[in-house]
């Protein structure tokens, strides 16, 4: 089966995963290290950024 391409950059995801505190997984590991909680956390954090980035400009 083909893999999709991921809708967020990798440098995205990164950033995520720093501010989250399991890049050191990810970096030890790979993506397939972290645990499922980290990434709906993950995706919870990026729709907060986009609605905010929504937001800011709307005004």
């Amino acid at each position: 089966m083909a893999r999709r391409k991921g809708i967020m950059s990798e440098a995205f995801k990164i950033e995520l995963a720093k501010e989250l505190g399991f890049y050191d997984t990810v970096k030890k590991e790979g993506w397939g290290g972290i645990r499922a909680r980290d990434a709906g956390n993950m995706v919870r954090r990026a729709i907060e950024k986009a609605e905010q980035q929504m937001t800011d400009h709307a005004d």
